[in-house]
């Protein structure tokens, strides 16, 4: 037996979570919650290359865009002077979170958990 299934169960949790870390980020509008985000992608990234399971790899696609849409973010927030989110840079957040949003539930529907 190989460790997929209990990865692919991990791979779920960590979706959950990024799920309802950006639930509560957009409640509140604290960046504080950015950190937890982090954690959790490169979680979701670690569990996901570490499966051999095809359907942890059918979602490469999906999952990228998770990834590449918070490097932005990060990025994002690294141009900003003394912590402070622009009118620009909080427009291009909105949009990386929009895209990530998707994802995710592009990437729960795939595994059969909405």
């Amino acid at each position: 037996m190989t460790e997929t299934k209990p990865l692919h169960e991990e791979f779920v949790r960590a979706l959950y979570s990024l799920n309802q870390t950006m639930k509560r980020l957009f409640d509140s509008g604290d960046v504080s919650f950015f950190t937890e985000m982090n954690a959790t992608v490169k979680e979701m990234y670690r569990l996901q290359h570490a499966s051999e399971d095809p359907v942890m790899q059918a979602l490469d696609v999906e999952c990228s865009i998770v990834y590449r849409n918070f490097d932005m973010i990060v990025a994002v927030l690294r141009t900003t002077e003394n912590g402070e989110i622009d009118r620009a840079a909080q427009a291009a957040i909105n949009k990386f979170l929009h895209n990530i949003d998707d994802a995710v539930v592009n990437i729960a529907a795939a595994l059969g958990v909405v």
